[in-house]
């Protein structure tokens, strides 16, 4: 593998299946297995071996022919590419039910994610402590965002509340939002801005429980 090969641009469903490609990864990681192929993670993930061979040339590492890839170099290039080989720092603010699950979720830390406070204007709930982080006023959100150049924020407020969330994060020097509230967030050019739309999945799964049609995503035919 050639570590100083140059990253290539990604497509969005492509980086949405890295995950998927390093939780298998992993597993393999903690077996006597050192070399895995393309044809093995499509056979496990049930995908078509030339669209995960396309994938995992975005990250530049290269394989063997008839042997595939060193283990821990592809996990390695497969974290760099997605930016999980180092942690980023975020504030969630909303400590409800959904904030607080966000806020006690280990698995953040192998995904590059490091949440070290969160906010709140529930006097009930600001000096508290959930799941081991400090609960401050949302007042204080943009200096100390400021001070500690943090570059994520999350959002699990109300629709009434988002939009002034998201300008105080703005203030603060946070460059990339989690939104999890149901609204489209009004934030300057070259803000980065991800949004859950929990509601909107939940439809689509309740329409195909109940037997209706929902126009899936095209899946990339399999090479003859």
């Amino acid at each position: 593998m050639s570590a100083e090969r140059p990253l290539r641009s990604a497509p969005r469903p492509s980086l949405r299946r890295m995950p998927m490609y390093l939780r298998c990864l992993r597993a393999l990681q903690k077996t006597s297995v050192e070399w895995v192929s393309c044809t093995y993670l499509a056979e496990v993930l049930q995908m078509d071996p030339t669209l995960v061979r396309k994938d995992l040339a975005l990250t530049g590492v290269v394989g063997k022919p008839k042997v595939g890839f060193q283990l821990s170099g592809l996990i390695a290039a497969m974290e760099h590419f997605i930016g999980w080989d180092n942690l980023e720092d975020a504030f969630l603010v909303g400590v409800g039910n959904l904030g607080s699950a966000l806020l006690g979720y280990e698995g953040f830390g192998q995904h590059g994610l490091n949440i070290v406070a969160g906010f709140d204007v529930d006097a009930a709930k600001v000096g508290s402590e959930i799941q081991g982080r400090q609960i401050l006023h949302v007042d204080k959100l943009p200096g100390l965002a400021q001070r500690m150049h943090i570059g994520i924020g999350i959002i699990t407020v109300g629709v009434r509340a988002a939009q002034g969330v998201a300008d105080l994060m703005v203030s603060g020097g946070i460059r990339a939002i989690w939104n999890f509230a149901p609204m489209r967030l009004e934030v300057p050019a070259g803000m980065i801005v991800e949004n859950e739309d929990l509601a909107g999945t939940l439809a689509v799964l309740s329409r195909r429980l109940a037997g209706l049609s929902v126009d899936l995503p095209v899946v990339e035919p399999k090479a003859e």
